[in-house]
C-alpha cells in the first residue's frame, strides 16, 4: 500500500524548476521546497558551483553551473558584509563606498548569470526537462531572465525589491502620503518633513536602481533577442510570495497575485538539547536572552564585542550570544558563547526573556510567532526597516550599531525585560499573526501548485498591465473632458455674447425710433 501511494504520488507530482539567491533568502525558500518534495513533486534547484548555504539535499536535485569566482570569493564577500557595518566612514566614504559595492555586486553576479545563460549544456538539460513552473527569487533577475527564455509561468519568491520594483511591476499603487519608501525608516505615520523625504526620495531611488540593474537589463536584451526592461521582465510573474504580512507590514494597498505569507519559517518547538536545556534550566527565574546578528554575521571588532559585554554583564539572566569570534577580555559570567544555537526553539522556551537581533526578517518573525521582546541591532539592507516596524509598533527598541554604547545597550535592555508594555505588545502582534485559518507554509505550496497545475494565473493580473502612462493616470480621458468643458464654456460664451449684442442692438433701434417720432 505504501509502495502504490509513493508511485502515486509521484505520479500527480509535478516538475519544478527554482533559481533561487543565496544567503538568508535561500534558507527561506528551502522551507517550502521540502514541503513541495513531500508532496511528490520533482524539484530541480539551479544554483552557481560556489555558493554560501546552497547545498545538496534528499528533497531535491541540485544542477550546478560554473562561475567566475571562487568558494573563497563567496565566503570572503559575505564575511565582508558583516564587517563593513561596524564601520563608520563619512559621507563621501559611505558614498564612494556604496558605489564601489553596488559596482562590484552586479559586475560579479551578472557575470554569473551569463555563464548561467550561455552554459549550453544547462540550458539543453532545461528545455527537455518540460518543468510546469519556475520559482525565482527575483532580487537579482537572472530567474526571471530565465523563465521568460523558457516560457515558464513563474512564481516569485522574496522579501521585497530596491525601489519598490515589486508593487511597480504588480502595479499596485504606492501613495507616497502613507507608504513609506524602502530604506527610509519611517512609519506609516509620516510627519510633513518625512513625507517631503518620501517624495524626494523618488529620483536617487530611480537612479540607484537604473544602476544596479542596467547590466542585467543589457543582458537580458542581448539573450532574448530583443530590448526588455526589467520592470517588463518582473511584470511576468504569476504569482509573488511576499515574505511579510500586515501584523508586522503597514497596510497598504495590494494586487491579487500578491500573497502574503509571513512567518513561513516560524516552526514547531522542539524539544531542547540537554546541552541548552541544563542553561536554560541554570537561568532561574531570571531566565535567558537569546543574542544573534544573524547567519553572516557571528564576529565583530573586539571594541564593540567588549562594550556589549560589558552591557550584557549588567542584567541578571543567562545570555546565549551566537558568537564565533575571539572572547571579550571582560566577558561576564552570565553569557555563553556559541557558535550555533537552537534560536526558535530558544525563543519558543517560556523562560526567554528577549531576543537581541539585527532585524532580518528571520529573527524579527521567530520573535513575533514566539512572542519575544526585540531589542534590534539593524546592519544593512532592510534591517533598518524591520525595525522600524516592530518599535513603531511598541515590540521592542532599536539601537544604531555604530553609535550605541555600553550604557544604551544596557538601558535598552533592562527596559525590554523589566517594562511590561514590551512583553504585552510583542503578545498582542503574535496573537494576530497565529490568528490565520491556514500556515503561511501551506499557503504558499497550494499557490505554487497552483500555477503548476493552471499553467499560471493570468485571472488576477489586472488590467493596468496593458495601459501606458497616460492611459493609466486617465490623462488622456481628462484632456478630453478638459476639452469638452472648454468647447462649453467657449459656446456659452459666444451664445451669451451673441445675445448681448442682440439685445444691445434692438434697444438702440428703438431709441433712435422713439427719438425719431418725438421730433
Amino acid at each position: 500500500l505504501l509502495l502504490l501511494l509513493t508511485i502515486w504520488s509521484v505520479a500527480e507530482g509535478g516538475k519544478l524548476l527554482v533559481v533561487p539567491q543565496d544567503g538568508s533568502h535561500w534558507l527561506s525558500m528551502r522551507v517550502v521546497l521540502e514541503k513541495l518534495s513531500e508532496r511528490g513533486h520533482e524539484i530541480v534547484v539551479v544554483v552557481p558551483e560556489a555558493s554560501l548555504f546552497m547545498r545538496s539535499s534528499e528533497s531535491f536535485t541540485i544542477k550546478t553551473y560554473s562561475v567566475p569566482y571562487s568558494q573563497e570569493f563567496v565566503d570572503r564577500f559575505y564575511h565582508s558584509l558583516g564587517e563593513k557595518s561596524f564601520e563608520d566612514p563619512s559621507f563621501l566614504e559611505k558614498c564612494s563606498f556604496l558605489l564601489s559595492n553596488i559596482s562590484e555586486v552586479t559586475n560579479i553576479f551578472s557575470s554569473a548569470c551569463r555563464h548561467l545563460l550561455y552554459d549550453e549544456g544547462v540550458m539543453k538539460y532545461l528545455q527537455e526537462s518540460k518543468f510546469d513552473a519556475i520559482m525565482v527569487d527575483p532580487v537579482l533577475p537572472c530567474g526571471p531572465i530565465l523563465a521568460e527564455h523558457l516560457s515558464l509561468p513563474s512564481v516569485y519568491f522574496l522579501r521585497g525589491l530596491p525601489c519598490t520594483l515589486d508593487y511597480k511591476a504588480t502595479q499596485s499603487p504606492s501613495p507616497f502620503s502613507y507608504v513609506p519608501r524602502t530604506f527610509m525608516s519611517t512609519s506609516d505615520h509620516m510627519t510633513f518633513t518625512e513625507r517631503v523625504k518620501n517624495l524626494l526620495i523618488l529620483l536617487p531611488e530611480d537612479l540607484f536602481c537604473h544602476f544596479f540593474y542596467f547590466k542585467y537589463q543589457n543582458l537580458a536584451s542581448e539573450f532574448l533577442g530583443r530590448e526588455v526592461t526589467i520592470l517588463e521582465l518582473l511584470s511576468k510573474a504569476s504569482i509573488w510570495l511576499m515574505r511579510y504580512d500586515f501584523v508586522f507590514e503597514y497596510p497598504r494597498p495590494i494586487m491579487p497575485n500578491m500573497i502574503y505569507i509571513g512567518g513561513i519559517n516560524c516552526e514547531q518547538k522542539r524539544l531542547l538539547a540537554k546541552e541548552f536545556e541544563d542553561i536554560v534550566n541554570a537561568s532561574g527565574e531570571h531566565g535567558i536572552v537569546v543574542f544573534s546578528l544573524g547567519s553572516m554575521v557571528s564576529e565583530i571588532p573586539m571594541k564593540k564585542a567588549t562594550e556589549i559585554a560589558e552591557a550584557l554583564g549588567t542584567v541578571p539572566q543567562t545570555v546565549l550570544w551566537r558568537y564565533t569570534g575571539p572572547a571579550p577580555p571582560n566577558l561576564p559570567k552570565n553569557v555563553k558563547l556559541l557558535k550555533w544555537l537552537p534560536q526558535n526553539d530558544l525563543l519558543a522556551h517560556p523562560k526567554t526573556r528577549a531576543f537581541i537581533t539585527h532585524g532580518g526578517s528571520h529573527g524579527v518573525y521567530e520573535g513575533i510567532c514566539n512572542a519575544v521582546p526585540m531589542l534590534l541591532m539593524p546592519l544593512f539592507g532592510d534591517q533598518m526597516d524591520n525595525a522600524k516596524r516592530i518599535e513603531s509598533r511598541g515590540a521592542g527598541l532599536t539601537l544604531n550599531i555604530l553609535e550605541m554604547t555600553s550604557k544604551d545597550i544596557s538601558t535598552a535592555l533592562k527596559a525590554i525585560i523589566n517594562e511590561k508594555k514590551y512583553k504585552e505588545n510583542i503578545q498582542r502582534l503574535s496573537d494576530l499573526h497565529l490568528d490565520r485559518p491556514i500556515h503561511p507554509l501551506d499557503l504558499a505550496v497550494h499557490w505554487v501548485e497552483f500555477v503548476m497545475r493552471h499553467k499560471g494565473a493570468p485571472h488576477l493580473r489586472p488590467a493596468a498591465h496593458d495601459l501606458n502612462w497616460i492611459q493609466y493616470h486617465s490623462l488622456d480621458v481628462m484632456a478630453f473632458l478638459l476639452l469638452v468643458v472648454s468647447l462649453s464654456l467657449f459656446i456659452s460664451f459666444k451664445c451669451c455674447l451673441f445675445c448681448c449684442r442682440r439685445c444691445c442692438c434692438k434697444k438702440g433701434r428703438t431709441r433712435k425710433a422713439t427719438k425719431a417720432k418725438s421730433h
